[in-house]
């Protein structure tokens, strides 16, 4: 029988068919609560190295996606996210070079932000409706 997930408090994982902006604000959330678990005491060093590599993995596929030439990301945006992916390989190596629990608040507040604006709906404007905004792992063919 395998360990029971220590993370299960945690899953409320989207069903399919959800928004695809809501699928990758959970992911962001997901791994945020597991970075931050990881931080309490007593440290558990492999359970801090396996959250920040979870996360890593998670940033790795929107790094992914926006390198793909049929992604529909406006180029501002894809610049913006490739640049913070690209702080987040360095940042990531150099946790597990050296973890510190301390190290992963700057993760963990990376993914918050963008979950929260990820999972909130924009305003629609009086003179044109509301399109949905492109997702950067999913995206219409």
């Amino acid at each position: 029988m395998p360990p029971p997930n220590k993370y299960s408090t945690y899953s409320n994982v989207p069903t399919a068919g959800s928004d695809p902006r809501q699928v990758e604000g959970w992911a962001l959330t997901e791994t945020a609560l597991r970075m931050k678990a990881s931080q309490r005491e007593p440290i558990d060093s492999a359970a801090l190295l396996q959250a920040v590599r979870l996360n890593w993995r998670l940033w790795t596929i929107f790094q992914t996606s926006m390198l793909s030439p049929e992604t529909q990301v406006p180029d501002e945006i894809r610049s913006n996210i490739l640049s913070l992916a690209d702080f987040i390989d360095h940042h990531t190596a150099g946790i597990i070079a050296d973890p510190k629990p301390e190290k992963l608040d700057v993760l963990i507040r990376i993914n918050r932000e963008i979950a929260g604006g990820l999972m909130t709906t924009p305003p629609a404007t009086a003179s044109a409706p509301a399109a949905p905004a492109p997702s950067s792992i999913n995206r219409q063919a």
